[in-house]
């Protein structure tokens, strides 16, 4: 039954949700886990659990491709390079999506403040290259299948810190500094979050007028967050980052390991 969106969301509400979804955005286009912040603002809203995941779709689809176009137009990401990795994502974000009614999710959310927080040390101990992107490394072709299904099917099926998932696995498996592995990483997500939202549309489970208005208010945190991070750099982004992370897993641990909400 859709949500009665007009009675359960007040302008001030709206707002507040709408300011939300813009540091959420200038967040995720820098260094993932946006939905760490609007995912909790929708359920404190009222939403019920199943609207939350396809609304938070509709508004992440909008900061992710914003972000993503950004990357691509500074020439930060090229498709041709990625095409195994762009087709598994689709794969698996529809997959995810499709079942995440039906598979059990349990042993997952336990497991996911131990990965975050081992991504987030990654990247704390690591010496990360900060040099100029003059030319294109080879990309490895065959682990973008695997590493693609894996990342879309989780983005499918739940989503909290999948663009910073993608970021640490991308320096880990490929030839690239993190500017470039996070343009590689919003346009993964787009994907993932695009795919799983025609999903939840054809459900019915997305509040449309919350949803573009978290959207839109995303997609300009996005667009700020993303230049912010060119301009900066690694250097910029790393701290960030490690922020990011260290946020995502005392979330997720509060969350699942100790039942608060």
């Amino acid at each position: 039954m859709p949500f009665p969106l007009e009675l359960a969301i007040d302008p001030l509400t709206l707002a507040i949700l709408a300011g939300v979804a813009f540091l959420a955005g200038f967040i995720d286009a820098i260094a993932g886990g946006g939905g760490l912040l609007t995912i909790p603002a929708l359920l404190t809203a009222g939403l019920p659990p199943h609207l939350v995941l396809g609304t938070n779709k509709l508004c992440a689809t909008f900061g992710s491709g914003t972000a993503s176009f950004t990357f691509y137009k500074r020439k930060l990401f090229t498709p041709r390079q990625w095409r195994p990795a762009l087709l598994s994502t689709f794969a698996g974000a529809l997959l995810g999506a499709l079942l995440a009614h039906w598979l059990p999710a349990a042993w997952l959310n336990q497991m996911l403040p131990v990965v975050v927080f081992a991504c987030g040390l990654y990247l704390l101990f690591s010496r990360t290259p900060d040099a100029p992107l003059l030319a294109e490394a080879a990309i490895p072709q065959g682990r973008q299948w695997p590493h693609g299904l894996s990342l879309g099917f989780y983005d499918g099926v739940a989503g909290p810190g999948t663009g910073a998932f993608w970021t640490v696995s991308g320096l880990l498996l490929y030839p690239l500094d993190l500017l470039k592995a996070s343009g590689v990483a919003r346009t993964m997500n787009f994907v993932s979050n695009a795919t799983a939202l025609g999903v939840f549309i054809v459900a019915g489970q997305v509040a449309w007028v919350l949803g573009i208005s978290m959207g839109l208010a995303l997609m300009a945190g996005a667009f700020f967050g993303a230049r912010t991070a060119i301009r900066g750099g690694a250097r910029f982004i790393r701290p960030v980052f490690i922020l990011v992370v260290l946020a995502l897993t005392a979330r997720l641990a509060w969350q699942h390991w100790f039942g608060m909400a």
